[in-house]
């Protein structure tokens, strides 16, 4: 078994811990907005180790939608290169643990119509692909 490395972000490493630490019935918003996040488990690329990361709930149908956006930065995100890397992931919504493989959507149609539902389940991705030059990647889960 990998090990566990939090996110040097303290907010991020928190947020994980109360939400895992509950099972699932804390920690299920992100900060002051009341609007639902997931927590995605990925691979580290470059150390194996197992990293958690807090993303906006945004579903089609019964996949995910994962928006790489690090609030509009210049950068991707690092679980961007993991999930490239190693696709494999789990998802926990709330007390809900799904095994989940994930592409990039970079199909123009396909993109744009998952793009506008992350949209209205986050509005601000739309601000931050506004303030950046990159393409804010999109991808999508599906059942393993």
């Amino acid at each position: 078994m990998s090990e566990y490395i939090p996110s040097p972000s303290e907010w991020v490493a928190d947020q994980v811990e109360l939400y895992e630490g509950s099972g699932g019935t804390d920690g299920l918003t992100l900060r002051d907005t009341g609007l639902p996040v997931i927590i995605v488990t990925n691979t580290g690329r470059k150390t194996g180790a197992i990293r958690k990361t807090p993303l906006m709930r945004a579903m089609d149908g019964s996949n995910y939608i994962l928006v790489a956006s690090q609030g509009g930065a210049p950068k991707h995100p690092r679980w961007y290169a993991n999930l490239k890397s190693e696709p494999n992931v789990e998802i926990r919504d709330e007390t809900q643990v799904h095994s989940m493989r994930v592409r990039e959507v970079v199909d123009s149609v396909e993109r744009k119509r998952l793009w506008d539902i992350a949209v209205a389940a986050f509005p601000p991705y739309q601000e931050y692909q506004d303030k950046t030059d990159r393409v804010i990647p999109v991808f999508i889960t599906e059942a393993r």
